[in-house]
């Protein structure tokens, strides 16, 4: 190797890892030092490519761990009402509206579908939150929904309504750019496992939703998508086009999935119903791998039993991914909140908290929830966001040594490439570390909801963003309220975030969170649902102002 690795190289990278070492401990590490540089090199000369699984798995099962019991599946009674004149009014109804209509025979998949294409053609040019539109396939797949439902075949409360993929999950023939400038003609040869399943529940693919490029934000190679109800501002990051197309009436429903925050986050901003399921109940085979130990896949809607709805028809194991477990899922519509134990953790609601979230508290009260003051132990958990950083840098190290990362439109401080080439500085003893605390993590959440069924605050309620994605516990994020806003800058959210300049406000949706015990999605689709009828502002349009 040469040069040759001597006493001042080491010291400066002492700095680096915030670590001191003597003279002779640095002339000792010179003597050693070759063999684990030559062993790297001779690794990185071995291509990995995205889908090669890590060797260790995440489980988020503690010793001891039972499933908890699921309840009958039943959704609302198929008694939707009249079909609306209004295409706006279709375009925007539930899932169990749409859904009633297909199965009445008063409304064809085919007709719904060519609805959201012209909707599509109309907004997207404003919004940037598809990637790539997919009018002949969604036709087709309509056509066929429309024939089984004639034959007296009907698939399910997805049959015949079509729904934004997340443009990471592979489509067999069709762009999946990632978002990212070196991927952006990418055409996979198969479909992933959740376009399966979703196309066995006869549901309608009608095109692929922008993501921030390599899932982080909402900046991606043809722009930044749009918040709907305020088309200056981003949608966040980074299932961003899932939750803006769901916002604007695009579609009937949309996949995201979340590492750290990305179907919460745009939910969120853009005022949509996003529910982030267990870690490992739903198959990620054919998905993007950013974080293997963190990736999650779900649903983006515009009600709570809308995703319970696509919950059910992807729920499910795939001995392709590494990651997956075997959990049943049930939901009933009908059931209620007798018995729920329902926790907050008191600093949420302090300093900083807006009238929604306090309404929303304030709501589940009246509802009879027994309400408990709980309590996280102290420990440093947005250390373990170095984690999301190690595990994305090794998925995309070509990226970074090759140089192709300067292709990537966002080049921030706070950016994938900066992101990336910090991680390679990233001590491995500290990163073993991290997984260590990460199990610590899980026994204080595990002992959180010993005490409590279902948490509640609001999006960046205390750790719990951080915690609960690492811990693979599910999360219900729902509109709750609105308030008045200006502009907010990227990466913001709520009524006192930084502005980008004066200007005009903007009614603006803020949402509240619910986290529950692992695999009982069921618990916080409840809470969910009953206040959702409470709070009443899940109907509100946005009006795609700027």
């Amino acid at each position: 190797m040469n040069p040759q690795i001597t006493p001042d190289d080491v010291a400066a990278a002492e700095r680096l890892a915030d670590i001191t070492y003597t003279p002779a401990e640095r002339a000792q590490i010179c003597e050693g030092i070759e063999g684990q540089i030559l062993a790297a090199r001779a690794r990185r000369g071995i291509t990995l490519p995205n889908d090669a699984p890590p060797a260790l798995r995440f489980d988020p099962r503690l010793p001891g761990f039972e499933l908890p019991t699921q309840p009958q599946m039943r959704f609302t009674a198929a008694a939707p009402g009249p079909l609306p004149d209004d295409p706006e009014a279709i375009a925007f109804a539930p899932l169990p509206r749409l859904a009633g209509w297909i199965a009445s025979g008063v409304l064809t998949s085919r007709r719904l579908t060519g609805l959201y294409l012209d909707r599509i053609a109309a907004l997207n040019p404003r919004l940037f939150c598809f990637a790539t539109v997919a009018p002949a396939r969604a036709l087709a797949e309509a056509d066929r929904a429309d024939a089984l439902l004639a034959a007296g075949t009907h698939l399910g409360p997805l049959h015949g309504i079509p729904y934004g993929l997340k443009d990471l999950f592979d489509t067999a023939g069709i762009v999946t750019g990632w978002g990212a400038e070196p991927m952006r003609d990418r055409i996979p040869e198969t479909d992933a496992a959740v376009v399966e399943r979703l196309r066995a529940a006869g549901a309608v693919l009608i095109g692929k939703t922008t993501l921030g490029a390599l899932a982080y934000g909402d900046i991606w190679y043809g722009g930044t998508t749009r918040n709907p109800w305020n088309l200056n501002e981003g949608s966040g990051g980074s299932s961003a086009g899932s939750a803006s197309a769901v916002a604007a009436g695009l579609c009937g429903f949309a996949i995201g999935t979340e590492t750290l925050g990305s179907i919460t986050n745009p939910s969120q901003r853009c005022g949509t119903t996003g529910l982030r399921p267990t870690f490992g109940r739903i198959s990620r085979r054919g998905a993007m791998a950013l974080c293997p130990s963190l990736d999650k896949v779900g649903p983006i809607c515009r009600g709570v039993e809308d995703t319970a709805m696509v919950l059910a028809a992807l729920n499910g194991p795939d001995p392709a991914d590494r990651g997956s477990i075997a959990a049943p899922f049930g939901f009933d519509a009908h059931q209620d909140l007798a018995g729920l134990r329902l926790g907050y953790l008191p600093d949420a609601f302090g300093e900083g908290a807006t009238e929604v979230d306090h309404a929303a508290l304030e709501a589940a009260r009246a509802l009879g929830l027994s309400l408990r003051e709980v309590h996280l132990p102290d420990l440093p958990y947005k250390a373990l966001a170095n984690v999301v950083n190690a595990e994305a840098a090794a998925q995309f190290e070509d990226l970074t040594l090759t140089d192709a990362d300067d292709l990537l439109g966002w080049q921030d401080t706070g950016a994938w490439p900066n992101l990336f080439r910090m991680a390679r500085f990233l001590s491995a003893v500290d990163h073993v570390q991290l997984d260590r605390l990460r199990y610590r993590v899980m026994q204080a959440l595990d002992g959180l909801f010993r005490d409590i069924d279902v948490l509640i605050g609001p999006f960046n309620t205390g750790p719990m963003l951080i915690a609960s994605n690492f811990t693979g516990h599910p999360c219900l994020h729902l509109r709750a309220g609105f308030l008045r806003s200006g502009t907010r800058r990227r990466g913001t959210l709520g009524a006192r975030a930084p502005m980008v300049a004066p200007g005009p406000a903007f009614l603006v949706p803020q949402g509240i969170s619910l986290w529950g015990r692992l695999f009982d999605e069921q618990a916080v689709l409840r809470v969910g649902l009953a206040l959702e009828r409470h709070l009443g502002v899940a109907d509100r349009r946005p009006t795609l102002a700027e």
